[in-house]
């Protein structure tokens, strides 16, 4: 079930938040900033449709609720390992001469527009009041995006306490959860939003937004996550190439000996 004032407000709500994050990097000359806003972008699309929307109440408010903390332990994280511009964006500053205004656009309003597509069983929830309450299918889908909340978390924290640590520069993390999967933390997003999707699936007129994790599972594999960092991380550490051989890429599996 759609709604166009729901979708609206959600595609407004994401853009809004973007904007503002906009108008901070190019204050601070810190593109960078997009990737804090982004799981924020989340946050005000699930509590924005919750308000408008005429769907079951308990739905949109679980689903509310473990996004605000998916997005807020997201936001965090990134806030606080940052040190300084990233170097993808800085690269693209360096390349044009008109990058700030450049940027609204080509970072992020199309974050905007990204997340507004993640989230659309977030959006169908919000406007399909069938069933009147929760049932087993959204209590799957609660321990499925609270499984993938903590597991997300654990692995970032293991990874920044790694970094943080002098004799691992140069070294490879391979260890914990990173011991299993080369990228657990992608795997725990991508389980924060089959879950969401799960408990939006309960109103039967949701089944086709599986679109929304799709393509988010799909960027974390293909474009900004697994793809983007390892283009370039054999050649910086050394190893790279034998934690390939025996690790698994996304889905955490014991290591090959």
């Amino acid at each position: 079930m759609l709604d166009a004032a729901v979708q609206l407000y959600a595609l407004g709500a994401a853009l809004a938040v973007m904007v503002l994050a906009w108008v901070a990097s190019a204050v601070l000359r810190d593109a960078g900033i997009a990737d804090i806003a982004w799981g924020l972008a989340f946050i005000a699309i699930a509590w924005t449709v919750s308000a408008i929307g005429d769907g079951d109440p308990e739905r949109s408010l679980l689903i509310a609720i473990l996004v605000t903390a998916w997005g807020v332990r997201l936001a965090a994280y990134i806030a606080e390992r940052r040190n300084g511009e990233d170097r993808r964006y800085a690269e693209m500053r360096s390349e044009h001469e008109n990058f700030a205004l450049r940027s609204l656009w080509s970072i992020f309003a199309t974050q905007a527009l990204i997340a507004w597509v993640i989230s659309l069983p977030i959006q169908v929830a919000a406007t399909d009041p069938t069933p009147g309450s929760l049932g087993a299918l959204a209590f799957i889908g609660l321990a499925l995006s609270a499984f993938g909340i903590v597991f997300e978390a654990v692995a970032d924290a293991q990874l920044r306490a790694f970094t943080k640590d002098a004799d691992s520069k140069g070294k490879v993390m391979d260890h914990g959860l990173w011991r299993y999967s080369r990228h657990p933390n992608y795997f725990g997003e991508a389980c924060v939003w089959w879950g969401v999707w799960l408990i939006a699936l309960e109103t039967g007129s949701a089944w086709w937004t599986f679109v929304g994790p799709a393509a988010l599972t799909f960027l974390l594999l293909r474009v900004s996550g697994v793809a983007l960092t390892e283009k370039t991380i054999t050649s910086r550490r050394p190893g790279y190439e034998d934690y390939v051989e025996r690790t698994s890429a996304f889905i955490p599996l014991p290591p090959k000996a």
